[in-house]
């Protein structure tokens, strides 16, 4: 099923998604509670999907706004760098690499992970905000996010994917400056703005998340076509790696890399300007669209 978190008449609700996305069902009728937000239930979707049910007509679209699924999550969205073998390739070419030294080592040996400021989270449709003054080297990631729905420490590969509820799509848009700059990847990744998500969470039931396409287009620009089984390292290895020693909670969002085809890679680099939009689309996902402002 899809579930968004959308706000109707001022007030923000999670509700049930319409498979063509245009019918909206505010989970409170169902529940017989207030349901603020995606991330208050996550954690016990699996106890009350029965209830989660079609009630009456519905909210169309045009009475709706839909916001990022988990539109302010409660600890940093944790992310995956250099997790496609061509994307890393391109990266280290770059001189942006601050993990690796020479092409020999651009492909990782283990996960690299880095977090980006909750606040950063942004809807579909919602502007990216140029940075004036603080860069002008912003460029786009298009990546599969993962919601955790059953938190644990210690989760080892075979029993990963149990504790996931649900995947969106995600834009790790990214200050390259910045990010050689300080020689870390926090300050580049956190801008405000700089975390575009949605439009909504599909439960896990309903994708497989070893094999979906991933493509990312910048204006009419097709820049970011590829497959998540290439990723060098898969989602039971992630959650694997960063539940070792600290406890994942339900709500928890985990990018999990970007193909080739950022405008990093581009000799001369393509970076955004005000007036671009970037449109990412992930099979069965849906579209995430941001203009850049």
């Amino acid at each position: 099923m899809k579930l968004a978190t959308i706000t109707h008449g001022g007030v923000s609700k999670a509700a049930l998604v319409s498979p063509d996305g245009k019918t909206f069902w505010p989970l409170e009728e169902m529940l017989g509670r207030v349901v603020p937000t995606l991330g208050a239930i996550v954690g016990e979707l699996d106890a009350i999907r029965s209830s989660i049910k079609p009630t009456g007509a519905g909210l169309p679209l045009s009475a709706v706004k839909i916001e990022a699924p988990i539109p302010r999550p409660a600890r940093n969205v944790m992310c995956v760098g250099k997790n496609y073998h061509e994307h890393a390739k391109e990266f280290t070419r770059s001189g942006f690499d601050s993990s690796a030294s020479s092409a020999a080592d651009a492909i990782p040996t283990a996960p690299i992970v880095f977090t980006k400021a909750p606040e950063c989270v942004i809807a579909d449709g919602t502007d990216i905000r140029y940075p004036e003054g603080v860069s002008d080297s912003v460029d786009y990631e298009a990546e599969l996010g993962l919601v955790i729905g059953k938190g644990g420490r210690g989760i080892s590969k075979g029993d990963a994917y149990g504790h996931i509820c649900g995947y969106t799509i995600i834009n790790d848009v990214t200050a390259r400056d910045l990010q050689g700059k300080h020689k870390q990847w926090f300050l580049g990744k956190s801008l405000d703005t700089f975390c575009p998500m949605g439009p909504w969470l599909v439960t896990s039931d309903e994708v497989d998340p070893e094999n979906l396409g991933v493509k990312c287009w910048v204006n009419d620009e097709l820049r970011q076509d590829a497959n998540t089984r290439d990723l060098i390292f898969d989602i039971p290895t992630l959650i694997e790696t960063i539940s070792a020693g600290i406890t994942l909670q339900p709500g928890d969002v985990i990018a999990t890399g970007t193909p080739v085809g950022v405008g990093i890679g581009f000799t001369p680099p393509k970076f955004l300007k005000r007036g671009d939009r970037v449109t990412i689309e992930i099979d069965g996902l849906g579209r995430l669209s941001n203009g850049v402002a």
